[in-house]
């Protein structure tokens, strides 16, 4: 046997005891790091990017405004892999409250019921510019479009950073987006810099009428169908009275 190929395994060669005055030695192996133990008690962190869930639910089911419980959807997830839910970590984009007041209104609302359920929030501001549409008479329309900055990278960053800490198990992504595809390939590298045993699953709404049916690559993925989503609606009414929007959240 070649040494090196086996971690920390002892082989004791024992022969009849007429040889017990010349005893042959045993064999130490090492270099390879022993495979780490999955632990009994699966400690998981989720971790919600707010206008990706949105959007897959309205893709998928149909849904108008962000109706999702993420408290109780975490946790019901948990509860049907068999793992412990330690925190719920929620992340959007929130327009001003001069650029679109029912949005912002809506979402701070939603966001302090968040807070109240121990729900870790993190929000940005959202970056308006000016689109161009062509419509079909051939004139062209101006509107202004808000966008999401830096919300992917904070949640990389929160990823990775608590698994440096220790603080979780099992990662949970409420994302399809495949920008955090990397996030995925450095938690590898932590669990086999602390030789710990660590999973890191994306989930997201899915439907046979979706066309994107992907959760972020190198994970694994947890779709979550319409009986489930319609067990964790959020029934509250953030809106400010007396007023409506068109545009998205």
């Amino acid at each position: 046997m070649t040494p090196g190929i086996l971690s920390g395994i002892f082989t004791a060669y024992l022969l009849p005891a007429r040889y017990a005055e010349r005893p042959r030695a045993g064999l130490f192996f090492w270099g390879l790091p022993a495979i780490p133990l999955e632990p009994a008690i699966k400690r998981a962190i989720i971790f919600v990017d707010g206008q990706n869930l949105y959007r897959s639910a309205k893709e998928a089911f149909g849904y108008i405004h962000p109706n999702y419980d993420v408290q109780a959807l975490s946790q019901e997830t948990c509860n049907r892999a068999g793992w412990t839910l330690q925190q719920v970590r929620f992340y959007t984009g929130i327009p001003d409250q001069q650029d679109d007041a029912f949005w912002h209104y809506f979402w701070t609302g939603k966001m302090a019921v968040m807070g109240r359920q121990k729900v870790v929030v993190y929000s940005r501001s959202l970056r308006y510019h000016n689109i161009q549409i062509k419509l079909p008479d051939g004139t062209i329309h101006t509107k202004l479009v808000g966008r999401e900055k830096g919300i992917d990278v904070r949640i990389a960053l929160d990823v990775i950073r608590l698994a440096h800490h220790n603080e979780y198990d099992v990662a949970v992504i409420f994302s399809q987006d495949q920008d955090l595809t990397e996030v995925a390939a450095e938690i590898r590298v932590v669990a086999s810099e602390q030789n710990r045993w660590i999973r890191i699953a994306s989930a997201f709404p899915s439907s046979p009428t979706m066309k994107n049916k992907r959760g972020v690559n190198n994970t694994e993925w947890i779709p979550i169908d319409r009986a489930l989503y319609d067990k964790c609606l959020d029934l509250r009414d953030y809106r400010p009275s007396g007023s409506s929007s068109s545009t998205s959240p």
